[in-house]
């Protein structure tokens, strides 16, 4: 039995990945409009919305239900810092999904270098090489630039996809060093069970299901400095596995 539901899995991975590719090259002439004819404010929060109408699409071609917890607590005309955990290729649908706030991701530059989708994630991503102390020092000039321009930016703190069988990875400084110099308010959003669709050490078995995401009281970061970045740090991991080690079993 094991082994059927196993072979379902890879060929429903399969149908995913051929819907993932055609979408794709779908959008690619919107993001192509976007980038071409909207001027450099408007761009981000056009983009924006293309990737969040995206995220639904493929969502409901792939029978997955992402449902999203205390969305009222993030304030859409407020700019933030976000931070998420991060255990499967799911949970980047379900970013742009988890508020309506235009945002920036932090992504490695390995992600540039896929054929077309790495075209789009160039434009819309900051791209970090993440062994070159140098790429980072101007990837966090980049994102202290773009909260200065009113776009939030959304960091993995854990800074790759958790394949342990640990709630979470050991977290990075820099998403609290930004917040920190930036005076911005931390959101803290905690994935569950999108490594039960799709495993970090299985990427071919995707499955469908529900995936949820839980917003925290976003975290205000007014006065502080960078000696308060290890309790800061502390506390949103704290946060993230108590929502994880609880089962979400919460009346949202």
């Amino acid at each position: 039995m094991k082994l059927l539901i196993r072979a379902l899995r890879v060929i429903f991975t399969a149908y995913a990945l051929i819907i993932f590719i055609a979408s794709m090259l779908i959008l690619l002439p919107a993001y192509l409009i976007v980038f071409t004819f909207r001027n450099k404010e408007q761009a981000p929060h056009a983009a924006h919305a293309v990737s969040r109408t995206w995220g639904k699409v493929i969502w409901v071609l792939y029978f997955i239900r992402f449902k999203c917890h205390f969305k009222n607590r993030i304030d859409p005309d407020k700019t933030y810092v976000f931070v998420a955990n991060h255990r499967s290729l799911c949970d980047i649908p379900c970013y742009a999904l988890s508020c309506r706030n235009t945002f920036r991701f932090l992504a490695k530059a390995e992600l540039g270098r896929i054929p077309v989708f790495g075209f789009i994630i160039k434009n819309i991503y900051v791209m970090v090489e993440r062994d070159s102390k140098k790429d980072r020092s101007r990837s966090m000039e980049a994102m202290q630039k773009s909260i200065e321009t009113g776009i939030s930016v959304f960091i993995c703190p854990e800074g790759t996809r958790n394949i342990t069988d640990m709630p979470l990875l050991p977290f990075k400084d820099g998403a609290f060093r930004l917040a920190i110099k930036m005076q911005c308010p931390i959101g803290v959003l905690t994935l569950t069970n999108s490594q039960k669709l799709l495993h970090p050490k299985r990427p071919f078995e995707l499955s469908p299901g529900i995936i949820e995401g839980y917003w925290e009281e976003p975290i205000p970061t007014a006065g502080l400095s960078d000696s308060d970045l290890p309790a800061l740090k502390q506390k949103v991991m704290h946060l993230m596995t108590k929502r994880l080690e609880a089962g979400m079993n919460v009346d949202s």
